[in-house]
């Protein structure tokens, strides 16, 4: 076979690992389940090359990533449930139909919150069709959270419960609240340290975060990506460190942390600063 442009032949190789006896043992082997912590990997991934402006490497991320969806539509056709073209099939219907103003009413002028509006209508509607097709006598969620997917990462979990809650009122209007509720948590957390309890302190701590996270929210950054940039700082910040140390051939268990501290301060200073605007 030959590398191809068209997404027909990735579908053609999947069916070619996952053909009995003269497929691949490995993918053979494969059910969702076991391939579902790749698809999350995959996508971390993704993320990571966005985070370093890395678009070579996004490019190739993207078709790992695009594989996944390959290869769990291959083990869906094979239980005669769904194949590759029918979850295209799926989601060019949901943008097509949440975008009535592109699609349907080509005149139709409406504005980014307008758009925002119509989207969570739609979504509400499939939501009451999924419910009508569900079997006799099977409850639907009571809770307004009962929507919020338990298994996604948690700071993506922790954003999806706060703007849920939004959508009702439950919120702050100003990030500086948000803000002050930090600086409770914290003080919450030194509290804790002072009465020496490390199930409180935990427990505070994850407190800190989902504040944190609301922060990032009311100031629309999305505190994964955030989390991995300042990652993606740490470490080149901290190789600057090793580099200056080795430099003077030296290691890094040669150096005091005041000496360390200093080095990152000097990194800090190197760094290219982005002109405003």
């Amino acid at each position: 076979m030959t590398p191809s442009r068209d997404i027909a032949g990735l579908i053609d190789i999947m069916a070619r690992l996952r053909t009995p006896v003269t497929g691949c043992p490995w993918d053979l082997e494969q059910n969702f389940a076991s391939i579902a912590p790749y698809t999350i990997e995959e996508a971390y991934e993704v993320a990571d090359a966005i985070a370093r402006h890395d678009l070579g490497d996004l490019c190739e991320e993207l078709g790992d990533l695009l594989l996944q969806v390959v290869f769990h539509a291959r083990m869906a056709e094979e239980q005669n449930a769904f194949a590759f073209g029918d979850v295209v099939e799926a989601i060019t219907r949901k943008m097509i139909r949440r975008h009535p103003h592109v699609f349907a009413d080509k005149d139709g002028k409406l504005t980014p919150a307008e758009v925002k509006g119509a989207w969570a209508r739609i979504k509400a509607e499939e939501k009451a069709e999924r419910a009508a097709r569900q079997p006799a006598g099977k409850a639907a969620p009571s809770s307004l959270l009962a929507s919020i997917k338990a298994g996604q990462p948690s700071l993506t979990q922790a954003m999806a419960l706060q703007r849920k809650a939004s959508s009702v009122g439950f919120d702050w209007n100003d990030p500086r609240a948000v803000l002050a509720k930090i600086r409770e948590e914290a003080d919450e957390i030194e509290a804790a340290l002072d009465r020496g309890d490390a199930q409180e302190v935990a427990a505070e701590t994850g407190d800190l975060m989902f504040a944190l996270v609301n922060l990032a929210r009311h100031v629309g950054a999305d505190p994964d990506l955030a989390l991995r940039g300042t990652n993606v700082k740490f470490e080149r910040r901290f190789g600057y460190i090793e580099q200056a140390l080795a430099a003077q051939g030296r290691t890094l268990q040669d150096a005091s942390l005041q000496e360390m501290d200093a080095l990152w301060e000097e990194a800090k200073k190197t760094e290219a600063v982005v002109p405003a605007g």
